[in-house]
């Protein structure tokens, strides 16, 4: 296979079947995996090669800093047609802690003093107007993608701390205006959403009202997180594997690659593929995500995960 061609997917026709890797940029996949063929690939030979063996990806480091129209520019050319970017939203509008300088430089020389100084800001230190600018240059540095029929989703990947409130249902509400040209996912890390099963049909309900897709997770048990799958908008439909590493879940003293250090047995992964199958057969497009970025933990279990869904379509 050369590098311009595209990893195959598990499923083709009207209902495809994508899975990759929540990084193909890791450190640790680079520098102590032997995945990729050279050590000293560049970026793009890196991407290139990655899109060589698989049709998705997600971009996280947009999670930490808004990216560059450059850049995601760039992204759009390296892949071939048929790949998809999902989108990891900026931490600030997701109400995550935001370092001050990672905002663009206007925004931050906006800021009051004392609020510069701080280790992270939140939505509430900026004004609504320098908020609503924000959203504006997120949602315009990735039309680029968009243009390019490469992006997949933008993931609203909302903290623990964010439970079902009022004020909480109506910002996820609000995703819809805010990006009205892009598919959204929605993903929850507060229990309380689906906890009960009345709290998970308003949840679900509400997602399906907006056009918002549901993120289905596979997580640890100490998460309390249930693995809930559901279609709540038939264009799309996703699924992200973060393990299942009880101890070290919450060690927000490790990097991401060690919190979700965790290789799936292929059994695992296997018993999931009848309920996984049963959904992508509801949406025109499935996404199975692997944020075991580990080594290479994730795009092994990626392809493992891409051949067994394959066979279950046979």
């Amino acid at each position: 296979m050369t590098h311009d061609e595209l990893g195959a997917p598990a499923w083709t026709g009207e209902h495809a079947v994508l899975t990759g890797s929540c990084s193909w940029t890791d450190k640790t996949l680079v520098e102590e995996a032997d995945w990729y063929p050279g050590k000293t690939m560049s970026a793009e030979e890196r991407l290139r090669y990655y899109a060589s063996q698989f049709p998705l990806t997600e971009i996280d480091s947009t999670y930490y800093a808004p990216p560059a129209e450059r850049q995601v520019a760039l992204w759009a050319e390296r892949v071939p047609d048929g790949f998809r970017f999902d989108v990891k939203a900026y931490s600030l509008l997701t109400g995550h802690p935001t370092r001050p300088r990672s905002l663009w430089r206007d925004l931050r020389d906006g800021l009051a003093p004392d609020v510069v100084e701080k280790r992270n800001i939140y939505p509430k230190h900026l004004s609504p107007e320098a908020l609503d600018e924000a959203w504006r240059r997120f949602e315009a540095a990735l039309r680029p993608l968009h243009e390019a029929g490469r992006l997949g989703a933008v993931l609203f990947q909302y903290p623990p701390w964010f439970g079902p409130r009022r004020e909480n249902r109506a910002a996820i509400e609000a995703l819809r205006s805010r990006l009205p040209d892009y598919r959204i996912s929605v993903e929850f890390r507060s229990p309380r959403w689906l906890a009960e099963e009345r709290d998970r049909e308003r949840t679900l309900a509400m997602l399906e009202e907006y056009g918002l897709v549901f993120v289905s997770l596979d997580a640890p048990p100490v998460s309390g997180l249930p693995r809930v799958m559901a279609v709540t908008n038939p264009d799309l439909f996703i699924m992200r594997f973060h393990g299942r590493s009880d101890s070290t879940w919450s060690d927000t003293s490790r990097s991401a690659a060690e919190r979700f250090r965790y290789l799936y047995s292929e059994g695992e992964l296997e018993e999931l593929v009848p309920a996984i199958a049963e959904r992508a057969g509801e949406a025109r497009e499935t996404h199975m995500l692997m944020n075991n970025c580990y080594r290479d933990y994730s795009v092994r279990n990626a392809a493992t995960l891409r051949d067994l869904l394959a066979r279950s379509s046979g």
